[in-house]
């Protein structure tokens, strides 16, 4: 994973921030933001969030989708559960010898402990026994429903930038978009009484005077964009490690807890200890 995080960054820089920061990405950018405005109606907002979703798509195709063809965190996610099934197999097999239960005896209590519980049983569900005894894991159909399960849940919570940090990103540039579209329309409009040919000149003068004090503004821009991007990259990466629920060690909590929960419950018998017959050793010499 930190190796995912490498790669992710190093895209962002070398693919999407010259992409986004580029004099042409920024003219088209202009005519979208235009029609967005266009067809927006009454409400204010919308423009500018439909410029955030489509930046989020194309940091999609330009950085995380790319990055996941060499290291895609789904794949990760899987071999931490296989891994920590292998795990847990071996440690369980230490147990039957050091605490003398027959093994047929301590295999029947494996299979009643619950490892995965989805609904609709018994379907979607398997029991320890089952888990450590997959080989691999991903035969087993509860383990293939509890992948599914975890995918819709981090695809509802969203794999990119969230519009939280492209929001800013779309409401900054969207004023500067609007100007830059202004000053085409209105190079056309003063090039218009001196013909097609006049006007297109004028026209191609306003485009190369804006391309160069583009890039005169291109590195601030870069500065403001990364910043954004950094916090974006930051918000994925502490998902991906620390969310429970849809990170890549969601398979592994998943499976631990509903073990755990289920030894919580086993009701303890108590045990009737024999007294140990005590012997008189006589020291030597004495």
């Amino acid at each position: 994973m930190e190796r995912w995080r490498d790669r992710v960054s190093q895209r962002t820089e070398a693919d999407f921030i010259p992409w986004f920061t580029g004099y042409w990405t920024q003219q088209w950018l202009a005519i979208k933001l235009a029609w967005y405005e266009l067809s927006a109606g009454e409400e204010a907002d919308s423009s500018v969030k439909r410029l955030a979703t489509y930046l989020q798509g194309q940091y999609n195709d330009r950085v995380l989708n790319p990055v996941a063809k060499e290291i895609d965190p789904e794949a990760v996610r899987g071999q931490a559960t296989q891994l920590y099934a292998q795990f847990l197999g071996e440690q369980l097999q230490g147990i039957p010898q050091r605490y003398g239960i027959p093994q047929a005896q301590f295999d029947q209590r494996l299979k009643e402990i619950p490892a995965i519980a989805l609904a609709p049983p018994p379907a979607h569900s398997a029991s320890l026994y089952q888990v450590v005894h997959a080989d691999p894991i991903a035969r087993l159909p509860a383990y293939v429903a509890l992948v599914a399960q975890i995918r819709k849940k981090a695809g509802d919570a969203g794999a990119g930038p969230t519009d939280s940090r492209l929001s800013p990103v779309a409401n900054r540039v969207s004023g500067q978009l609007a100007d830059k579209l202004a000053t085409s329309g209105g190079a056309s409009a003063v090039g218009a009484p001196f013909g097609r040919v006049g006007s297109m000149l004028i026209s191609l003068g306003a485009a190369a005077f804006g391309a160069i004090a583009h890039e005169n503004q291109r590195p601030e821009m870069e500065a403001q964009l990364r910043v954004n991007l950094n916090g974006a990259l930051d918000d994925m990466w502490l998902g991906l490690m620390e969310d429970r629920a849809t990170g890549v060690m969601a398979e592994v909590y998943y499976i631990s807890d509903r073990i755990e929960e289920s030894l919580r419950k086993t009701v303890p018998y108590p045990v009737k200890l024999e007294p140990v017959p005590q012997e008189e050793v006589p020291l030597s010499g004495k």
